[in-house]
């Protein structure tokens, strides 16, 4: 039975099963593109043979979105945005091993053709090309690692290929994790296509889930990602989202497009336990019960629950650790704050505590930097921020209260990031919160490989 994700008169988006072939093949199984015209020709009794252009291709152990084209206009123009890499393709993939939480896998492959196989070889050998992704680490649960990747160039077997370059072979895959038993379904999904329609020049995003034993254990993070969201921890009573920039956390400050509204729409209820700035990456804490809520509610304003980040700062503070106690008043109008050394009649007090981690200084165009952790005691508008640039040291990034043309040597964006947060053990919240520590890393620390 075929699973029609969406279809127009231009369009047929579907979902490619694991271990199914693309296209008819030598093995003589059923294959995806005969599937699809069978079914187009059975609801819009077509007769004849039915038109349908395959513009890309997934591996046949790989499961995940596949568009078609239903007329020859738009086979075209799906082709050409695949060639100028116009279209976003996203995979969930399973890996064994650990690997930094951020990073880009640069390569160089060759087909070989003996084989099948991919071979990561040195730049400049004959009829290498080029091979580039970029991915962020979701969860982490014995042993398995589930990683969000996004395909920059569509090179033979290359996600398989240059993660198991880096000793992170995928969970499963036959070929090119030694330690796969025969049997085993290779985690790896195309679960996010976003295209632009070929009459409507509108961006369209289709996403699917994968399913069965080899995504065991990450059902709550796979629905989420469908939706946009990465879950990093999640039980019965909390969801914990590592969030991206520009993304904002709830429907008051945001809309329709929030974290809080995608994870509406993939768990029901929901509750928002604090915010971030949309700049602002990492931690951010969802109840999914109202007794969960109130608890936590209840525990940041008795300042019981800590909250930390990473920020890199211009230039380097006066002393390597510190805690700021500042005065803020809030502009509305213009949607920041005036910082004060005193109360002021309007004022309200911000308590920040930061941490010297390491400095790196500048070279060229580009001016010296610091880390800092930073401990947030109260939750004011742009308080880090703020009070950081105050002391002198804004947050790289910050058009706001920082730099203009400094922030142009960095432009990966504001380089503030919510690192952790820690539970007091208190009564009040669920046992299996108490004392916990839920940390990410900052996107911004991310590595490279190049190989």
């Amino acid at each position: 039975m075929l699973n029609v994700i969406y279809e127009d008169n231009h369009l047929l988006v579907c979902e490619k099963p694991a271990n199914m072939p693309i296209q008819a093949d030598s093995s003589g199984d059923r294959d995806l593109l005969t599937e699809a015209k069978a079914y187009i020709k059975q609801k819009y009794d077509k007769p004849g043979e039915v038109y349908l252009g395959l513009v890309h291709r997934l591996d046949r152990p790989v499961g995940g979105v596949m568009v078609f084209a239903r007329t020859s206009k738009a086979a075209a123009r799906l082709t050409d945005a695949m060639k100028a890499r116009r279209v976003k393709k996203k995979y969930a993939a399973i890996v064994t091993n650990s690997l930094p939480s951020y990073g880009n896998l640069i390569n160089y492959i060759v087909k070989d053709e003996a084989t099948h196989s991919a071979l990561l070889v040195p730049e400049g050998t004959p009829g290498a090309q080029r091979a580039s992704l970029s991915y962020t680490v979701v969860s982490k649960k014995a042993g398995r690692t589930l990683v969000d990747i996004e395909l920059h160039t569509g090179r033979h077997h290359q996600i398989r290929a240059q993660f198991a370059g880096i000793g992170c072979p995928l969970y499963g895959d036959q070929r090119y994790n030694s330690k796969a038993v025969p049997g085993q379904q290779i985690a790896l999904f195309a679960y996010s296509l976003t295209i632009e329609h070929p009459t409507l020049h509108e961006s369209m995003t289709f996403t699917c889930t994968p399913q069965g034993d080899s995504w065991a254990g990450f059902s709550d993070e796979l629905t989420a990602l469908g939706c946009g969201v990465r879950c990093f921890y999640t039980d019965p009573d909390l969801i914990a989202v590592n969030k991206e920039a520009g993304v904002a956390c709830t429907i008051r400050d945001g809309g329709e497009d929030t974290l809080e509204a995608r994870l509406l729409s993939a768990f029901g209820e929901i509750c928002p336990v604090h915010r971030l700035d949309a700049p602002t990456t990492g931690v951010v804490l969802f109840a999914r019960n109202e007794k969960t809520e109130e608890a936590l509610s209840g525990l940041i304003r008795e300042r019981k629950l800590k909250k930390y980040y990473h920020a890199r700062v211009f230039g380097v503070p006066l002393k390597k650790e510190d805690t700021l106690t500042l005065y803020a008043e809030k502009d509305a109008e213009r949607s920041e704050v005036r910082v004060f050394d005193r109360p002021t009649p309007r004022s309200r007090d911000m308590v920040t505590a930061y941490r010297l981690l390491e400095t790196e200084r500048g070279a060229g165009e580009k001016p010296t930097t610091s880390l800092l952790e930073v401990e947030l005691f109260t939750g004011r508008t742009h308080q880090i921020r703020a009070s950081l640039a105050h002391i002198g040291c804004p947050v790289v990034g910050d058009d706001k209260y920082g730099d203009r043309q400094k922030n142009k040597v960095f432009p990966a964006g504001l380089q503030l990031c919510a690192v952790r947060v820690e539970f007091p053990d208190d009564p009040a919240l669920p046992p299996r919160l108490r004392g916990k520590k839920l940390s990410v890393d900052a996107p911004f620390e991310e590595k490279s490989f190049r190989g």
